[in-house]
């Protein structure tokens, strides 16, 4: 992990933590607390080959800023500014999105908690994106850590698992996690993708670009003031 990056959470995954994120989270398990069991959504990426670097492409474009470049402007654009307005925790399915009064040209942050299921969505410090979302399992896990999106595709199915449907796609690793549009409902998961409902996905993918930053923590939190980076 980059040691120039902290992870301190999502805004959105700190709302629906103080609201019922641990409940939600919880809804993995049946009424009696037993665990449920949990049937794997068939959404892995495609052949990692697509994944490879293009030549005097991607790696240039992922290298750490300079120095000249950390100057209390760029500083400012990752401090939080707005928390959305949700009120109670998010649901399965559900998803906000608001870029009323956003700057323009903002940097984008995501930020995914593993305990709270959410994922935030950041533009210059303000949050304007917020949904549930589908992760892996024990034995498919999502990882921790601070991605850049390596690639984007609009129209994806998985090679892997019966041509799977997997669109807006945008992969975080080489060996294919990725965040993409899915059918976001209790008792699902993913082999370790960030599933997102397809309308929010879509919105996420006509914002985010290659080397826009996702951080994926488990029960971390961020409160207004402080830096997503």
């Amino acid at each position: 992990m980059d040691q120039m990056l902290k992870w301190i959470g999502g805004a959105a995954a700190a709302t629906v933590f103080v609201l019922g994120g641990a409940t939600l989270a919880s809804t993995m398990m049946s009424d009696d607390g037993a665990p449920k069991e949990i049937a794997l959504q068939e959404a892995i990426p495609v052949d990692p080959a697509q994944l490879a670097p293009k030549q005097g492409g991607d790696d240039a474009q992922l290298q750490p800023a300079s120095a000249e470049a950390d100057t209390p402007a760029k500083e400012d654009a990752f401090t939080v500014k707005r928390i959305l307005d949700i009120d109670g925790p998010i649901k399965y399915g559900e998803w906000h999105w608001n870029t009323e009064n956003v700057p323009a040209d903002g940097a984008i942050v995501m930020t995914v908690d593993l305990d709270a299921r959410v994922i935030s969505v950041f533009k210059g410090g303000y949050e304007i994106g917020a949904s549930a979302v589908l992760l892996g399992t024990d034995d498919h896990p999502t990882p921790l850590g601070t991605f850049p999106i390596k690639y984007k595709m609009r129209h994806n199915v998985s090679e892997k698992y019966d041509n799977a449907p997997m669109p807006y796609s945008m992969f975080l690793t080489n060996d294919g996690i990725a965040l993409h549009g899915s059918d976001v409902q209790n008792g699902y998961a993913s082999h370790g993708c960030i599933g997102m409902p397809d309308d929010f996905a879509a919105k996420v993918f006509a914002v985010a670009k290659k080397g826009d930053k996702v951080i994926i923590t488990k029960g971390e939190t961020l409160d207004m003031g402080q830096s997503i980076l």
